[in-house]
């Protein structure tokens, strides 16, 4: 199981949605800006960027980046988890991203293909993770990444494993969305699942849920999610 801090690492990620992108202009002077973001598979951050935006001139030119993502259950800003990724960035194929992406991001759909639009994925090598006042960690890159080992199965069936859920336990998912982790009522859906947890969306809110341990087959994550719907109907 992860740890606490890069459990919260990827919880950040998993349910920012935006994040503030920082690059470098041509005279190495930093220049910050808004972006839509949602994990791969493997929790890498991936990003929609246009080529006419200036961010993108940028990291063409650099592709030395920084994304902050910030607790968006967060009250109090200053005083909950934020979390920068720091690494390089670099384009990817849209085939292989744009599915998941427009999963966390279904208004993309309308601009997705403009010819001037690409995806970029960010391979993160430090995290500097603030969780509030005095509460400063820094964490190597491999934080933010899922942890697939010896669950084969669970990847190459997650599809089958989310349509079920969705389509016969909307109910459990509404308690793991309510009763485990304090979210409003809702049509809450299950979108992604891997060994550690599983991400939960009502429109445009996401949540991740932890499991209690590694689920790396299909017969482990049924004990899991059987046993959270326990726990959450308790």
């Amino acid at each position: 199981m992860p740890n606490d801090l890069s459990a919260t690492v990827v919880r950040l990620l998993r349910e920012a949605r935006y994040a503030s992108l920082a690059t470098l202009e041509e005279g190495g002077a930093p220049y910050v800006s808004l972006v839509t973001v949602a994990p791969d598979a493997d929790g890498a951050p991936l990003l929609l960027l246009s080529d006419l935006a200036r961010h993108t001139g940028n990291l063409k030119r650099d592709d030395k980046v920084s994304l902050l993502v910030t607790d968006v259950r967060a009250a109090d800003p200053m005083n909950a988890p934020r979390a920068s990724l720091i690494g390089r960035i670099a384009r990817v194929e849209a085939d292989a991203v744009k599915g998941r992406f427009l999963t966390w991001h279904a208004d993309a759909a309308t601009y997705v293909d403009f010819a001037d639009f690409a995806f970029y994925r960010v391979s993160c090598e430090e995290v500097h993770l603030v969780e509030g006042f005095g509460r400063i960690s820094t964490l190597p890159g491999a934080t933010i990444t899922i942890d697939w080992s010896e669950a084969d199965e669970v990847r190459e069936r997650a599809k089958g494993v989310l349509d079920h859920m969705n389509s016969d336990h909307a109910d459990a998912i509404g308690l793991y969305a309510t009763a485990l982790l304090g979210a409003q009522a809702g049509d809450w859906r299950m979108i992604a699942i891997d060994p550690s947890g599983c991400d939960l969306q009502l429109e445009s809110q996401v949540r991740r849920l932890p499991f209690p341990r590694r689920a790396t087959s299909l017969a482990a994550v049924r004990e899991v999610l059987v046993a959270l719907a326990k726990e959450a109907r308790n």
